[in-house]
């Protein structure tokens, strides 16, 4: 199979939308990404996977913390931001969730700091042990075969 099967084959499977963001030397940055998973509730952890050409690995390797911010419906331009796809400078305001950089108004914010990193094909997983999490009531970001969607209840 080629990259581009592989691609559309795993862009049929439905993801929320995140923003992960750490913190380095003062300055906050950020990515979009959808590969992420709860691991384990005991100790709650999760993971994420960033790409080895990403800039993001080694900000998170040096800080040694994250956060995940899962999207709501209404922010789709974030994500769009943070995956480099709006060219012009625009000033992303973070809050804190402890010591983490987190994105106001995300459905769900969760500050991680790194258990432990494994190299996986072209990508590392970063295991992050949970310091602490805020829900916000509201509809979640959809990603699916390249396109943004909302959630509609079936009634």
């Amino acid at each position: 199979m080629d990259d581009r099967q592989f691609r559309n084959a795993m862009g049929n499977f439905a993801t929320g939308v995140t923003v992960v963001a750490t913190e380095v030397d003062g300055q906050v940055h950020g990515m979009t990404a959808n590969a992420f998973m709860s691991v384990s509730l005991n100790p709650k952890l999760v993971v994420i996977s960033v790409a080895e050409k990403a800039q993001m690995l080694e900000k998170i390797k040096r800080s040694g913390t994250f956060s995940i911010n899962i999207l709501t419906a209404d922010q789709q331009e974030l994500s769009l931001i943070f995956a480099g796809q709006v060219k012009e400078h625009q000033e992303i305001v973070f809050d804190r969730l402890g010591e983490v950089p987190v994105l106001p108004g995300a459905l769900t914010q969760i500050a991680c700091e790194v258990s432990s990193s494994h190299i996986e094909g072209d990508h590392t997983l970063f295991i992050g042990k949970v310091l602490g999490i805020h829900v916000n009531d509201s509809e979640p970001l959809i990603y699916f075969n390249g396109k943004y969607f909302s959630l509609v209840e079936n009634t």
